[in-house]
């Protein structure tokens, strides 16, 4: 058996939580492998709206098992949040016993997320455009050598550890950046999130993948954020600190390159991105407000607007090497109902030369898209169920993209509910 990837082809924001749920009923585990409580995966279903951080988007399935991997940070005041507003709502996960917590995963402290916040204030206009969850932090400590695991809770010389990479980061944060901070007021409620951990299994989360592919069963790697955040590959510097490629699902759950099988790439009819950086396509006028009030474009997590553009094909095409996509997986198709026309930037224009693909000076120099026309469609196609019912205009579009990207469109999204996606 094979570890199947499901993963953002843009800057995250593509509805992976949703089709990770779609898709849940044929797997056996819904693994999780990088980032962090930056995430937030919307999903819809029975007239509820649930918005998941750091546990995968499997859990609302009765017989599907959910891992949050090594390649993870997590921040347990969060997840203790999260966990909380999940029981609330009638899904107690420490009773359902259908999530697992790698030991390998790090842990996010509250120090971390005042080193996140101090560092973007410093940055002032250059900020990067951080969620301020602390994730950058607990990455650089965990590839300094330094930070703590989530199997560390259980050393009895934890809190120890713990004093240690404090007094690192108070220093840190009196000498880089003048802020004297009191943690009496955080702690508390950190150790109190420690416990809601311990009553999850922690386990060998490597060993746990390859118990279940042994076994002849299905497994799923959930991807967070988008492959153009990816800290090697994306629009750096303004990038997520881990690896969101395909890549990161074999060094963020243990998978060998040779276990992977399926790659669904995730992406909306349109483009989007939140916070600072690059973006060719945008639209900084009324067709770009149109798109972003119709697809409701504002974070899951931070609340922030989504910036807005056309489909941007040399981006997604650079997306899809990277990962090895074997199926495509398109998102609110239905918010485009309704534009007399719409557009795809084909390649870019720089002040030198033409481009079909995404350069490294991106961030470096002003790329102009050059954008070919479609005819739109009016109808409301959030209430369709089949292919066959869809637009001409719409089924010329994703024809168009499937040429282009010679990938097969395999699942098409009409609306956020879980019902309304369409096997293609």
């Amino acid at each position: 058996m094979a570890v199947d990837v499901l993963l953002g082809l843009q800057w995250g924001d593509e509805g992976k939580g949703k089709l990770v749920d779609v898709l849940s009923p044929d797997y056996h585990l819904i693994a999780r492998f990088q980032g962090g409580p930056n995430a937030g995966h919307t999903l819809e279903f029975e007239g509820k709206k649930f918005v998941l951080n750091t546990i995968p988007s499997g859990i609302f399935m009765e017989n599907t098992q959910n891992l949050i991997g090594n390649g993870v940070v997590i921040d347990p005041i969060g997840l203790k949040g999260e966990l909380d507003k999940l029981k609330e709502a009638g899904h107690d996960l420490a009773a359902k016993k259908n999530l697992m917590i790698a030991k390998r995963a790090h842990l996010i402290l509250p120090t971390h997320r005042l080193l996140d916040a101090a560092s973007e204030q410093k940055l002032g206009a250059e900020k990067i455009g951080s969620t301020l969850k602390g994730i950058s932090p607990a990455y650089m400590d965990k590839t300094g050598r330094n930070g703590l695991r989530v199997g560390d809770i259980n050393l009895p010389d934890f809190k120890d550890r713990y004093q240690t990479l404090v007094k690192k980061h108070l220093f840190l944060l009196e000498s880089l950046y003048g802020q004297t901070v009191d943690l009496g007021s955080h702690e508390p409620a950190f150790f109190e999130a420690l416990e809601t951990l311990r009553q999850f299994p922690l386990v060998d989360a490597e060993r746990v993948l390859h118990d279940y592919l042994s076994q002849g069963k299905k497994v799923l790697a959930e991807g967070a954020q988008g492959s153009l955040l990816d800290v090697d590959f994306g629009t750096y510097p303004f990038v997520t600190s881990s690896t969101t490629t395909t890549a990161g699902a074999c060094t963020g759950l243990g998978v060998a390159p040779s276990q992977i099988g399926e790659v669904y790439g995730i992406f909306k009819a349109y483009s989007t991105r939140v916070g600072s950086g690059p973006f060719p396509t945008e639209l900084t006028e009324e067709t770009g407000e149109e798109i972003r009030q119709k697809g409701r474009e504002f974070g899951a997590v931070s609340g922030r607007p989504r910036r807005t553009g056309w489909i941007d094909l040399p981006a997604l095409k650079y997306s899809i090497r990277l990962n090895g996509v074997t199926q495509l997986l398109m998102t609110k198709a239905d918010v485009l109902s309704g534009f007399e026309k719409i557009y795809v930037c084909t390649h870019y224009h720089s002040p030198e030369e033409t481009l079909e693909y995404l350069p490294f000076e991106i961030g470096a120099v002003t790329l102009t898209p050059e954008l070919k026309e479609f005819q739109g469609w009016s109808q409301d196609i959030t209430a369709v169920t089949s292919r066959n019912e869809l637009p001409i205009p719409l089924l010329n579009y994703i024809a168009y993209l499937e040429s282009e990207l010679q990938v097969p469109i395999t699942y098409v999204s009409v609306g956020p509910d879980r019902k309304q996606t369409l096997r293609m």
